[in-house]
């Protein structure tokens, strides 16, 4: 799994790549929490583009729980562009109720 971040448009985008399993759940979970502190010292919303992730296991989800906890009302987070293993995951998981779910990782 790998991440780059970038703060543009008004907002911080993380993008993670490859796969959230058993061994890299903790790197994602990482990378996460410092995103969203990240947007919140800067006051924007966190968009975490799923583009390039082909996969997430129970602990990925976790990692996500622990990051809208983090995250509070304080910091808005959207999971964009996710494929539909991905998609089918998060509603399987009610993760879709969670948070705002879009279809890109582009501004509106």
């Amino acid at each position: 799994m790998d991440w780059t971040q970038e703060t543009a448009g008004g907002r911080v985008v993380g993008r993670p790549m490859g796969r959230v399993d058993e061994s890299t759940w903790e790197l994602f979970s990482q990378h996460l929490i410092a995103a969203v502190r990240d947007a919140r010292s800067a006051s924007v919303p966190l968009v975490v583009d799923l583009a390039g992730l082909d996969y997430m296991s129970s602990r990925g989800l976790r990692a996500l729980t622990m990051a809208k906890r983090e995250a509070g009302d304080t910091v808005a987070i959207t999971l964009a562009a996710p494929n539909d293993r991905m998609r089918e995951i998060l509603a399987i998981s009610r993760y879709d109720k969670l948070f705002e779910i879009a279809d890109s990782a582009g501004p509106d």
